[in-house]
């Protein structure tokens, strides 16, 4: 079963946003993630959200969780934190 994650980020300083970007490709190589949204129009229909979607899709839940915890992908995050607000949560996906 695949696993994605499935971020709402508001990005306070773009510039040094980028070099987060920059920073968690390689975490993201490693763990084979392919970005599903990054970014783009969004219109809220129901609840609310932040301004910025992400959707990442990995081969497998534990990839994802593995990807999250990996150090490549906490030292990118460090690079976030400060310049940012997000919500992101890890979900299995469906075969319906």
């Amino acid at each position: 079963m695949k696993g994605y994650w499935v971020g709402q980020v508001t990005v306070d300083d773009p510039a040094a946003y980028e070099a987060y970007r920059c920073a968690n490709a390689a975490a993201f190589d490693k763990y084979g993630a392919r970005f599903l949204v990054r970014g783009g129009l969004a219109e809220v229909v129901e609840g609310e959200s932040r301004p910025r979607i992400v959707v990442i899709e990995f081969p497998s839940l534990q990839a994802a969780r593995d990807c999250w915890n990996s150090p490549e992908y906490q030292a990118a995050r460090d690079l976030r934190l400060p310049v940012s607000a997000a919500d992101i949560v890890i979900v299995e996906g469906w075969s319906g």
